[in-house]
This record gives structure tokens, sequence and C-alpha cells, in this order.
């Protein structure tokens, strides 16, 4: 998949210091205006997936976070709306979001789909793509951050 103009990283966070909160805005607002590649649509505010478990985290329906992003307005005019009808984490907790979503896919239940992902795309020979975050930056063009 070649790189998509205006989606951001996961690994950005950028609104409101959340990894993927700026991406899932991206993902509505590309739909929205029917830019979103087909690729999107199957896994587009899925309950399991990255948006679905934000979500989850944030207290607020993806449905309802979409309505908002449809009535326009900045990043951190919808994230705090977010805060005010569902959950307003303090600074451990987007610590913890933030440190549970960057490493989903190494070695837990996501494990096998980036595996999945990478047989896909024939890259099984890339040990450095583990997380779902370096499978979806590597897929959209973008090189994987280096190990921390």
């Amino acid at each position: 998949m070649t790189p998509i103009d205006g989606l951001r990283s996961p690994g950005d966070k950028s609104v409101a210091y959340l990894y993927h909160l700026g991406r899932m805005f991206d993902k509505m607002r590309l739909q929205q205006a029917g830019k979103l590649p087909e690729d999107f649509q199957r896994n587009y505010g899925l309950s399991f997936g990255l948006d679905g478990q934000l979500c989850g985290f944030l207290g607020v329906e993806f449905s309802a976070i979409e309505a908002r992003v449809r009535e326009g307005g900045t990043d951190a005019d919808i994230a705090e709306w977010i805060f005010a009808h569902g959950f307003r984490p303090n600074r451990q907790q987007v610590h913890v979001w933030n440190e549970y979503i960057r490493k989903l896919g190494w070695n837990d239940r996501a494990t096998a789909v980036v595996a999945k992902a990478k047989e896909a795309a024939g890259i099984v020979d890339r040990p450095d793509l583990i997380t779902v975050f370096e499978s979806i930056d590597f897929s959209e063009g973008r090189e994987p951050a280096p190990p921390r």
C-alpha cells in the first residue's frame, strides 16, 4: 500500500497525547469524504481493532465520535467532546494506554494478525515488524520507529 494523504501513523500522539486518536479522526474524515481506501473498509470502526479498543478505553461509541467528527471542529475540540461524554484519562492512564497499544501484536492475541499481514504482504522475513503499529507503518510506506 502507498502512503495515504491525510492519514497519520497510529504512533502519532499529537491529539491529547493518545496514540491512534488523531489517526482515528483522520480515517473518519477520509471516510466521510469518500476517500478512505477500500483496504480500510473491512476493519473500519470494528470493536476488536485499534478504533474499537480506543473507543472502549474512552467510553464513547465509535459511531458517536464519527457523528461528532462530521459536525466539524479541530482535533482538540473533538477530543474535549469525547472526554465530556466518556472518560478523561489522567497522565498515568494515558501512559498505560499508550504502552499497551504501541506493543499490541508482541506476544499477545494480535500476534497472529501481524503474522497474517506479513504473510499476505510477502514479508515474513522482516523480524523487525512485530507490532500492529510497525505493520501498519510499514504497509503505509513509513519506516517503523527504531527499537527503544
